[in-house]
């Protein structure tokens, strides 16, 4: 197999962990792969080493964690890092030269940290995982006149216009931002799809036969109250008095835990919702085979109205059905007939869709083929040549490749 090679360097900030971020680190060791000098500048746990190389990947973890409490305990850990993170690629920069800097929100603001980089030639790439502010509209419950709200949209504009190229995760988020400013030629989608060199080439599905054990729902990611963990459990409570064998698996980590815990208590579920924390990835796609029925509970607001969920691809591309809120971000992608939908935020619906699945495990099997179709079109050996073509176009316009350079390994 053949593949276009990049030249030049590159450097990624983050606020947040590295290799635990799965878009940060997908891109990062893809364009390693490519023939690119990687370095990422990111938040740094307790044990962790400062410097160390992942993979190919050159790793500067900053002494910044994240806590994640109230507002302003953000605001300082956001300013922080992004000062911490622009003195650092102000010093290094001279000796780095990288020709990239390639900025993951949030917060959008981040961009400024490339700064003296950007001065001394380098294309900026503004990567927005997700929409500032409705993100925060939903976590706080703020309408989009609120002045913290308006704030953000300026910050979005002026970082957006900042950067030489801006990348987003789904089409509904493009529409979004480009509505709001960005130049449709200087926006890009490259879809949070899972990268085969953790999750396997799309091994064929193996279902459990019909009572081999008790059906198996799984949810992983962040444990936020939108995401809708409190419906998940209610709906476990209502199997469970029909008499059913159901059982619920749980990794991740959030501000929503304790009472994700609290709840699961009181509702008598210790024995039968098992929470096992925060994972590495590798872990994650070991174990998803071991689920029937993956779940993304979401709730509906204005951000998860956008948002088509990582997770939704890593079931499938592991052979495991899914059940997704029926939202604006997903069926722009997948229509009946491929996932599971039911109304967000509903338990009832919720609890409605798992018993259809665990009723007929034919049309299981049939959703699961129809859903790993679509979602084969988006995998990541495709998306990544949308990301190392954004990158080809820059380094030309830095004057580190030519445009008709094409080598080849």
């Amino acid at each position: 197999m053949t593949a276009d090679l990049l030249q030049g360097k590159v450097c990624m900030v983050v606020f947040s962990n590295y290799p635990d971020d799965p878009r940060v680190r997908r891109d990062a060791e893809a364009l390693e792969r490519r023939g690119m000098v990687v370095d990422i500048v990111c938040l740094r746990e307790p044990g962790e080493p400062a410097r160390e190389v992942v993979k190919g990947v050159n790793v500067h973890r900053l002494p910044v964690r994240r806590k994640r409490t109230g507002k302003l305990r953000y605001i300082y850990q956001y300013a922080s890092f992004i000062g911490l993170a622009a003195a650092h690629l102000a010093r290094h920069a001279p000796s780095r030269r990288w020709d990239v800097v390639h900025a993951h929100n949030m917060p959008d603001f981040i961009v400024a940290a490339a700064a003296v980089p950007k001065l001394m030639g380098a294309k900026v790439v503004l990567d927005l995982h997700d929409p500032m502010p409705e993100v925060y509209m939903s976590k706080y419950g703020l309408a989009e006149n609120h002045p913290a709200i308006r704030g953000l949209l300026d910050i979005e504009r002026w970082a957006m216009n900042y950067a030489d190229h801006c990348i987003t995760a789904n089409e509904a988020f493009r529409v979004l931002f480009v509505s709001r400013g960005c130049p449709v030629e200087r926006m890009g989608v490259v879809l949070n799809s899972p990268d085969e060199s953790v999750f396997g080439d799309w091994p064929e599905p193996r279902m459990r036969p019909v009572g081999e054990g008790p059906f198996r729902l799984m949810y992983h990611g962040t444990i936020v109250e939108r995401h809708g963990l409190d419906s998940l459990l209610q709906a476990v409570a209502a199997l469970r008095a029909e008499g059913r064998a159901v059982e619920l698996v749980v990794y991740g980590e959030g501000d929503f835990v304790q009472e994700f815990l609290r709840r699961r208590d009181e509702l008598g579920l210790a024995e039968s919702v098992d929470y096992r924390g925060r994972v590495p990835l590798e872990e994650i796609a070991r174990v998803i085979p071991e689920a029937d029925l993956g779940v993304i509970p979401n709730k509906r607001y204005r951000f998860t109205e956008l948002n088509l969920p990582t997770r939704i691809l890593e079931y499938l591309s592991k052979g495991v059905p899914a059940v997704a809120p029926d939202t604006h971000g997903v069926r722009d992608y997948f229509n009946d007939g491929t996932l599971y939908f039911f109304e967000p935020g509903n338990a009832s619906s919720l609890t409605q869709t798992i018993r259809r699945a665990m009723d007929d495990p034919a049309e299981r099997q049939s959703i699961l083929g129809l859903g790993r179709v679509v979602a084969l079109r988006h995998a990541w050996a495709s998306e990544q040549e949308k990301l190392v073509a954004i990158y080809r176009d820059l380094l030309v316009a830095r004057g580190v490749m030519h445009a008709t350079q094409n080598v080849s390994e």
